[in-house]
């Protein structure tokens, strides 16, 4: 992916605002803070919950409270 590095200062996690990191080989975006991934379709991120993969299995803030 060649995403800019000034975006990816700016842009969070639509769900729960946390920090996110790039997943070259799964050409997603992951939130460090709920697990959730977004993809990134010819370099741009698709910031929409609805198209968000499942939070990862112990992911900090995927219990019942999170969101």
């Amino acid at each position: 992916m060649d995403l800019d590095p000034d975006l990816l200062d700016v842009i969070v996690c639509p769900a729960c605002h946390g920090a996110l990191t790039v997943e070259d080989a799964a050409s997603v975006l992951r939130c460090e803070q709920c697990g959730r991934g977004y993809p990134v379709r010819e370099n741009i991120p698709v910031l929409l919950i609805e198209d968000a993969s499942p939070p990862t299995s112990g992911a900090a803030g995927t219990g019942p409270e999170a969101g």
